[in-house]
C-alpha cells in the first residue's frame, strides 16, 4: 500500500510514533520477569528498592531505549547507503562497516584492554570510517570507474576480511572469547544507559543531518548529471551522506554490537509504503526500524526462556530470507 498523499503520510508518521512508543512499553513490562504496567507506573513514580523496581529502571528501560535508538539509527544508515551507492542491497552489515567498527573495538579490547565507553565510542567511528574509506577505494579501481556492483562486491569483501582477523583474534586470546562473542551476535541486553549516553549525541547528529540531506538526497536519486545541472555540489552532499551513515552505523556497533539485516529490511518496507522521495522515507525508516529491533528484543526473550537469544540473531533469521527475496526480484519488493 503505497501513501500518496502527505496527509495520509503524516497521519502514518504520527501512527507509527505511537506504535514506537507501545513497543517501548512492552519492552519494559514483558520478559522473564512477570511485570505489569501499573508496577512499571509505580516504578517511576514510587521506587520502593524492590527487585520488580529495579530490573524497570536499571534493566529494561535502557534496553528498550537502546533498542529503538540502535534500530532507528541502522535503518536510516541503510537508507542512505543504498541511495548514495544506488544499490538496493547496501547496508551498514553487507558493506563493511559494522564489521570494521567490530574489529576495531574487539583489537581494542584484546589487544590495548580498553573498557571505557567514550573510548569505544570513538573506536568504532573510527573503525567505520576506515571500512567505507576502503571499501570506496577498492571500489574506484579499475577502468570502468566506481559502480554499485564494485561497490557492493568491495563491501561484501571487506566485510569478510574484518570478520575473518576477528574471528583470528579471539582464536588467539580464548581468555577473552565469552566476551567477545557474545558482543559480536549483536545484543541490547545487559547495555547500561550511560553507553547509549555517550553516543547518543552523534546518533541525534547525524540524524539530523539526514533529515536536513533529504531534498538533496532526492536530486541525487535522480542522477549525478541532473543533480550537477541543478546547481548541487554533488561531492560535498555525498561526502556529508556518508559522514552520516558511518556515525549512525559506529555508534550503533559501539552500544550494542553489529547488528544485522536491519537496513536492508526497514528501507524496503519503507519505500512500499511512501515511495522514494527522502524527505519521508528517512522519518519513516527512523520510527520502523526501532519499532522492529524492539519487538525482535521482546521475542528474543521467549524463544528459550528463561535464557536468552541475542537479538542480532533474531533479525538475522527474519532478514536472511528478505535479502534472498531482495536479491532474486533485482533489488525491487514490489
Amino acid at each position: 500500500m503505497l501513501l500518496r498523499h502527505t496527509g495520509g503520510k503524516l497521519i502514518g508518521l504520527l501512527i507509527g510514533m505511537c506504535g514506537l512508543l507501545l513497543c517501548i512499553g512492552l519492552s519494559i513490562v514483558m520478559g522473564y520477569t512477570n511485570t505489569s504496567i501499573e508496577t512499571a507506573i509505580q516504578a517511576f513514580q514510587h521506587f520502593d528498592g524492590s527487585n520488580e523496581h529495579i530490573i524497570i529502571q536499571d534493566v529494561r528501560l535502557p534496553r528498550a531505549l537502546i533498542a529503538a535508538a540502535v534500530g532507528s539509527s541502522l535503518a536510516i544508515a541503510g537508507a542512505l547507503m543504498q541511495a548514495l551507492m544506488k544499490n538496493p542491497l547496501a547496508s551498514p552489515d553487507i558493506i563493511g562497516i559494522n564489521a570494521g567498527a567490530s574489529f576495531f573495538i574487539v583489537v581494542a579490547m584484546m589487544m590495548f584492554s580498553v573498557n571505557s565507553l567514550q573510548a569505544f565510542t570513538w573506536i568504532a567511528f573510527t573503525g567505520a570510517a576506515s571500512a567505507a574509506i576502503i571499501v570506496y577505494f577498492f571500489s574506484g579501481v579499475g577502468g570502468s570507474g566506481l559502480t554499485p556492483l564494485k561497490l557492493t562486491l568491495a563491501g561484501a569483501a571487506i566485510a569478510a576480511l574484518f570478520s575473518s582477523l576477528t574471528q583470528g583474534l579471539l582464536v588467539m586470546d580464548e581468555s577473552a572469547l565469552d566476551q567477545a562473542l557474545f558482543w559480536l551476535a549483536g545484543s541490547v541486553e545487559g547495555r547500561k544507559l550511560e553507553i547509549l549516553l555517550s553516543v547518543l549525541p552523534y546518533l541525534a547528529a547525524a540524524t539530523v543531518l539526514a533529515l536536513l540531506l533529504a531534498p538533496k538526497i532526492n536530486l541525487l536519486t535522480m542522477g549525478e548529471d541532473v543533480a550537477k545541472g541543478l546547481g548541487q555540489r554533488t561531492g560535498t552532499v555525498k561526502l556529508l551522506i556518508a559522514v552520516s551513515f558511518v556515525l549512525l552505523a559506529g555508534g550503533s556497533v559501539a552500544v550494542a554490537g553489529p547488528i544485522g539485516f536491519l537496513g536492508i529490511i526497514v528501507p524496503h518496507m519503507v519505500r512500499s509504503l511512501v515511495g522514494n522521495d527522502y524527505r519521508w522515507v528517512l522519518p519513516y525508516c527512523g520510527v520502523l526500524g526501532g519499532i522492529l529491533l524492539l519487538v525482535a528484543d521482546i521475542g528474543a526473550r521467549y524463544v528459550i526462556m528463561p535464557e536468552e537469544v541475542p537479538v542480532g540473531v533474531m533479525t538475522a533469521f527474519v532478514g536472511t530470507p528478505f535479502f534472498i527475496y531482495i536479491a532474486r526480484k533485482g533489488g525491487h519488493t514490489s
